[in-house]
C-alpha cells in the first residue's frame, strides 16, 4: 500500500537544530510540515528563508500537544494518508521514517520506544525522567490494557483514519497520554518500533513548575485522570461519572 505522507516537526526555539535536522528529515520525506511554535530564538526566521518546507505558524506558543494538534488537522485537510511526527531537537533518527510508514500498514498508530530495545551508541536518560516514564507507562498499561514500553516518545506514523478519531485537546507536553487514552477507547491497533535513546540536552526544561518532577508527576496523572473520564457517560443527577471527577488538577 503506498501511503500519501507527511513528515511534521513541532519546533519552539530550535535554531541550534533546526537547520541539520530538517535538512536529513528531507532525505527521507518529500512533504515536510514544521509547525513553529511561536518561537522567539531566531528559529521563525530561519525557517522563513526555507523553501523546502510547508510551514505553520503559532504567534504565541501553545504548548506542544497543540503542536501536534496543528499537524494532525493540516494532514486532514490536505488529503494525506499518513502523518509522522518526530521531534526537531536531535534526539530522533530521521532515516528511520521509512520505517514507521511501513509498519503503518499493519496499524493505526505507530509508536516509537526508547526502551524496546538497545542500540551501539544509546546514551542514558537522566535518572528522574526515567523513573516518571517508567510509572506513567505502567499507569497507562494498567488502566487502559496496552502493553507499550514507552508512554512519551514522540517519533510516531498516525494513518489518517485514525486521526480523524481522534480530539485532541491537552495542549502541554502530557498530550501523548489523552493520545493513548482516546486510542485504546476506539480500540486501534498500536504497534511500536524500537528507536535509539539519545539525549542531547539532559537540563533542557520543561517551562516553569514543570521542572519540578513532582509537579509534573501530578499533571501527567491529572491528565489520564481528565482523560478517562471524559469517556465515560454522564450520570444523571451528577457532574461527571468515573476517574477524575471533582478537582483533576488536585
Amino acid at each position: 500500500m503506498a501511503f500519501r505522507f507527511l513528515t511534521a516537526l513541532p519546533v519552539y526555539n530550535e535554531a541550534g537544530h533546526v537547520t541539520p535536522v530538517l535538512d536529513e528529515v528531507l532525505r527521507y520525506s518529500s512533504d515536510v510540515l514544521v509547525v513553529d511554535d511561536g518561537s522567539t530564538d531566531g528559529t521563525s526566521e530561519l525557517l522563513q528563508r526555507r523553501g523546502d518546507v510547508r510551514l505553520l505558524s503559532h504567534e504565541k506558543n501553545r504548548g506542544y500537544g497543540s503542536a501536534l494538534r496543528s499537524a494532525f488537522e493540516y494532514t486532514l485537510a490536505h488529503g494525506f494518508d499518513l502523518l509522522v511526527t518526530i521531534d526537531c531537537d536531535g534526539q530522533h533518527s530521521p532515516r528511520r521514517i521509512p520505517e514507521f510508514v511501513a509498519a503503518a500498514e499493519q496499524a493505526d498508530i505507530v509508536s516509537g520506544s526508547r526502551y524496546l530495545k538497545q542500540f551501539a551508541g544509546d546514551t542514558p536518560p537522566p535518572a528522574e525522567r526515567r523513573r516518571i516514564n517508567e510509572q506513567i507507562t505502567d499507569l497507562v498499561n494498567r488502566s487502559l490494557g496496552l502493553h507499550v514500553t514507552d508512554a512519551f516518545c514522540g517519533f510516531k506514523a498516525y494513518r489518517a483514519s485514525a486521526l480523524a478519531r481522534l480530539d485532541i485537546t491537552e495542549p502541554g507536553y502530557a498530550m501523548p497520554l489523552q493520545l493513548w487514552v482516546q486510542a485504546a477507547h476506539a480500540n486501534m491497533k498500536i504497534i511500536e518500533l524500537p528507536v535509539p535513546l539519545i539525549y542531547l540536552e539532559e537540563q533542557r526544561s520543561f517551562g516553569g513548575s514543570l521542572d519540578d518532577a513532582n509537579t509534573r508527576l501530578a499533571y501527567y496523572h491529572a491528565v489520564i485522570d481528565r482523560s478517562l473520564a471524559a469517556l465515560q457517560p454522564v450520570a444523571s443527577g451528577n457532574c461527571c461519572a468515573g476517574a477524575g471527577c471533582g478537582n483533576a488538577d488536585g
